[in-house]
């Protein structure tokens, strides 16, 4: 596909837009008050793949916990601000590469002014953040509800108050629980400013439904060749939103790396715990950089036949576990040994890359 040129901007040691590789966010679920349950939840994001982190600011302690948080990780943070401009002031001076306001609820022209002139004085990259359940009231009149129309009308005015304040070192986020208004919100948004842009389905839910809503809505618009950087917001551990998301781009041919395991839905031939077995393979292979396919299957029928398009596969169910290379049995071996057969074979192939 073709991306949407945008203006490039650095956050931190990254940098997005101007056709870079599209970066996964998240955001820290502990205290940020508390600073060292938030660095260990951010080494652990990072080790899963997450390239920038965003954490909560409602309190000035937790402005000033950046600072220690700061020197003790190594990718991009960025403040969540909401309604006290001071916390973003104090976000700015602690630190923070990036901050996410909503000038709506940030108050007066001059507090916004505050914020962008501390920003620009240490060229600090401001996130435009517009949602759904927060437009404005005269927006929802104008357009009979709240429509992508009115969404994308609201972040453009916020733009062009800061623009209008001699800033432009902006990136935009636009969402909505409602996954068709933001897709739609980001198609039409995307043809009228040429600001990177943070794409994600807000509110989406729980793992289950969330992953859905995320997939499909971020699929139409990533698709078209919108959107910089991705967040997979969900009801749950922090961590599952890096794995969908880099399962995500990686489906989508927006990025490379990492072992993609494909597995048989089970069925009434199925003879060992594949569901099980699945999952295991997952988490196993999670740190091993490899950019193939393995294939687990449950059966002879998906054996080596449905498995020939994977790298590596392994079957079970069949009295004993096979380890499969291109659709062919490479070596046999106890059913109870398939996994560290696998992770063996895994290894040696990292060795040899």
């Amino acid at each position: 596909m073709e991306r949407k040129k945008t203006k490039e901007i650095h956050i931190g040691n990254k940098v997005i837009g101007g056709g870079n590789p599209i970066l996964i966010q998240s955001m820290t679920n502990t205290k940020t008050e508390d600073a060292e349950a938030t660095v260990a939840q951010i080494k652990r994001l990072e080790a899963a793949g997450c390239d920038i982190i965003r954490c909560a600011v409602p309190t000035m302690e937790a402005a000033e916990a950046l600072k220690e948080i700061k020197k003790q990780i190594s990718i991009p943070l960025v403040a969540d601000i909401h309604f006290d401009y001071k916390l973003a002031l104090a976000a700015i001076e602690n630190g923070a590469d990036k901050i996410r306001i909503n000038p709506g609820n940030i108050g007066s022209a001059e507090r916004v002014r505050a914020v962008v002139d501390a920003a620009k004085e240490r060229n600090v990259p401001i996130r435009v953040g517009v949602n759904s359940g927060s437009l404005e009231k005269n927006l929802v009149e104008k357009y009979q509800g709240v429509t992508a129309e009115g969404i994308v009308e609201s972040a453009l005015d916020k733009v062009k108050m800061i623009e209008d304040m001699g800033y432009d070192n902006l990136v935009v986020s636009i969402k909505s629980s409602d996954v068709m208004m933001c897709v739609r919100a980001h198609e039409l948004i995307a043809e009228k400013m040429d600001y990177p842009l943070h794409v994600g389905i807000t509110e989406s839910g729980t793992i289950i439904s969330g992953n859905i809503k995320s997939s499909i809505g971020l699929g139409l618009i990533l698709s078209q060749g919108i959107g910089d950087t991705i967040r997979v917001s969900l009801t749950g551990d922090p961590l599952e939103e890096i794995k969908s998301a880099k399962i995500i781009l990686r489906t989508l041919g927006l990025r490379k790396g990492g072992i993609e395991v494909v597995s048989c839905p089970t069925c009434g031939r199925t003879r060992i715990d594949l569901i099980g077995l699945a999952n295991q393979v997952e988490n196993m292979v999670a740190d091993i950089p490899l950019d193939i396919k393995v294939a687990v299957m449950g059966c002879v029928v998906n054996g080596p036949g449905e498995a020939k398009e994977a790298d590596i596969g392994i079957a079970g169910g069949i009295g004993e576990g096979l380890i499969i290379k291109h659709g062919e049995i490479y070596k046999k071996v106890p059913e109870a040994e398939l996994l560290p057969a696998l992770r063996e074979e895994l290894l040696h192939w990292q060795q040899t890359e």
